[in-house]
């Protein structure tokens, strides 16, 4: 997984969009305590601390003493904003469980547990065991979270740039694609989606046409088709794209239509 991000780390920490500040303070409500988050996967921060130029939006570092932001990629870590509640970590891929364990204050010792953008890229059988090892007992939550291709007002757009990526997208990228539908997420059900059944969720962003091709050549498959001498954004792509948006200068509001899964451990976890 590190490697289909670093190589465009720059590009993805200034052109992803941040999360509805509502999504964290409905997640944060639904804890008990506030002592410690975990965000796994955190890229360059977008959940960790909502990272976004010239106005930060709030995050998961509003409603928690402390948060643990890790990720495979030392690049993406590299351009994450320095936060006096946040601590980044890198996690190889080969990171045992009992080190991230150890790492976040031992078992029981985590409030909630957030993965935006990422999940399907986990070894999620590992990953849930962890979770399921850290998070408080009980009032613990898991929250993941994504978005792909599904833009509004710009989706016939996206439709057919999303159909140019299909013969180089890693299999994986696959449930972000049908909206984590099919992920699998073994927790108990506490109104915010669950396994099968992902709970929608408007994300509202104020896009420029530039920050449209940074996002878009942010994504993991517009590396791996560069990587095979495949140019997904080549100039007469942006250019047709520039007409559609309305020109260079224009800044769209646009929505991008997420999904989200969220539970606390069973009874029998």
């Amino acid at each position: 997984m590190a490697e289909l991000f670093s190589k465009q780390a720059a590009v993805y920490a200034a052109a992803r969009p941040t999360y509805p500040k509502e999504l964290y303070a409905k997640l944060a409500a639904l804890t008990p305590h506030h002592r410690l988050a975990w965000d796994v996967g955190t890229g360059s921060g977008q959940a960790a601390i909502g990272v976004r130029i010239p106005t930060p939006r709030l995050s998961v570092a509003e409603h928690y003493d402390s948060v643990v932001a890790t990720d495979v990629s030392a690049e993406q870590l590299r351009h994450a904003a320095p936060h006096p509640k946040v601590r980044y970590m890198h996690t190889p891929d080969a990171t045992p469980g009992e080190d991230l364990v150890a790492a976040l204050g031992g078992e029981g010792s985590v409030d909630l547990i957030t993965v935006a953008e990422a999940a399907h890229w986990f070894d999620l059988p590992a990953f849930y065991g962890v979770a399921r090892r850290v998070l408080r007992r009980p009032g613990g939550v898991i929250a993941i979270w994504g978005y792909n291709y599904r833009m509004s007002p710009m989706e016939d757009m996206m439709e057919r740039f999303f159909r140019t990526t299909v013969p180089y997208r890693d299999p994986r990228a696959l449930h972000a694609m049908d909206g984590y539908v099919n992920l699998p997420f073994p927790f108990e059900d506490i109104g915010l989606g669950r396994e099968g059944e992902p709970m929608s969720l408007d994300m509202e962003h104020e896009m420029s046409f530039q920050g449209l091709v940074g996002m878009l050549s942010s994504w993991s498959v517009v590396t791996t088709a560069k990587q095979q001498g495949v140019d997904l954004l080549s100039e007469p792509v942006v250019k047709e794209m520039e007409q559609e948006w309305g020109g260079p200068s224009l800044v769209r509001t646009v929505t991008f239509k997420a999904f989200l899964l969220a539970g606390t451990p069973t009874a029998d976890d």
